[in-house]
Order: C-alpha cells, then structure tokens, then sequence
C-alpha cells in the first residue's frame, strides 16, 4: 500500500518510517510545515530531512514554504492549544489532499512520534482530513520510538531542534528559559 508519511521534522522521521517499511508500506515524505519560524529554522530543518531522506533512500516531497498559509489558518489570538490544533489541521489536510491527488491509498504523520503532542486531537483532526480527501488516515501511536530515533538522530549529527517550529511555541521556550 503506498503511504504519504507527512514529516514535521529529521528526528521524529526516524522511528515512523522505520515501524511503516517494517509493515511493508511504500512510503513518500512530505515535509510540509508553513508554521516553522523563522526561515533559517525552517531551511536548517529542511536540510537535516534532504540528507536522512537521501541515507535512507526515501523519496520526499518539500512543497513552497510558504508561512502566510500557517498564519491565514490560526487565530493569533488564540490559547496555545488551539493554535497547534489549527495548525495539525492545515499541516494534516495538506497531506491528505496531496495524497489524495496523487494516488496514495493512505496518509500518515510524524507528529504521531512525539510525546508532546495531543494524540487523540491528531488522530481526530487526520481521519476529519482523511474524509475530507477521500484517502485513509493511518494511525499508529510511534512515540515508543521517541527517545530512541533522537539518541540516534544526535548520533548520526542530525539536528535537533529546540522547540516545535512556530513563533508562538518559540517566544513560550524563550520565557521558560529567562525564569
């Protein structure tokens, strides 16, 4: 079954890709993340997918960055968690409509790998995408894998980055750090 494996970062590629072949899926990346700030993030994260794609031979979709679309799909005013909802939501359904028009069976996220993420929301929010592009949403809980693919990512030189990706989740790590 051929499966668009939707990448929000290197690190948290790692174990889902890994758990997908093992199952026998034909697996694609798509690193699409309008909400990553600034664009020297963006572009570090996006090199650190280009070289483990090209180590672990996936081939891997990188759509325009383009951050307006992040900012046209949450409400700056919002709480923090539902910006991260709108933001799973615009990430999610992108996936889902790509893989939709480009025959894939299924779509999946590495979003799913992190323990910081709210899994119930996520897996909500992809089968909403998955009706809405007429593709499956496959669900897997990945974070088992968690801490093992970031020991490997640090092994292997790969970055890490710090916080989630937005401006918001940036300035909340910045006021943490200055308490």
């Amino acid at each position: 079954m051929k499966i668009l494996l939707h990448i929000c970062c290197a690190p948290c590629l790692i174990y889902p890709l890994k758990r997908l072949n093992e199952q026998g899926f034909k697996v694609k990346g798509f690193f699409y993340n309008p909400n990553i700030h600034p664009v020297s993030e963006f572009n570090r994260r996006k090199e650190a997918v280009v070289v483990l794609s090209k180590e672990l031979q996936l081939e891997t979709e990188y759509p325009e960055y383009l951050p307006s679309e992040f900012f046209r799909a949450i409400n700056v005013d919002a709480a923090a968690a539902q910006r991260c909802l709108d933001c799973w939501r615009l990430r999610l359904l992108e996936t889902a409509l790509y893989a939709g028009k480009n025959g894939f069976e299924a779509f999946s996220s590495t979003l799913l790998v992190s323990p910081y993420q709210d899994q119930e929301s996520l897996k909500c929010l992809g089968n909403q995408a998955a009706k809405e592009a007429g593709v499956d949403f496959y669900y897997e809980d990945f974070r088992p894998g968690f801490r093992s693919a970031h020991e490997e990512a640090r092994s292997r030189g790969i970055y890490c980055q710090k916080y989630c990706g937005c401006s918001y989740s940036e300035i909340e790590r910045r006021a943490k750090i200055k308490k």
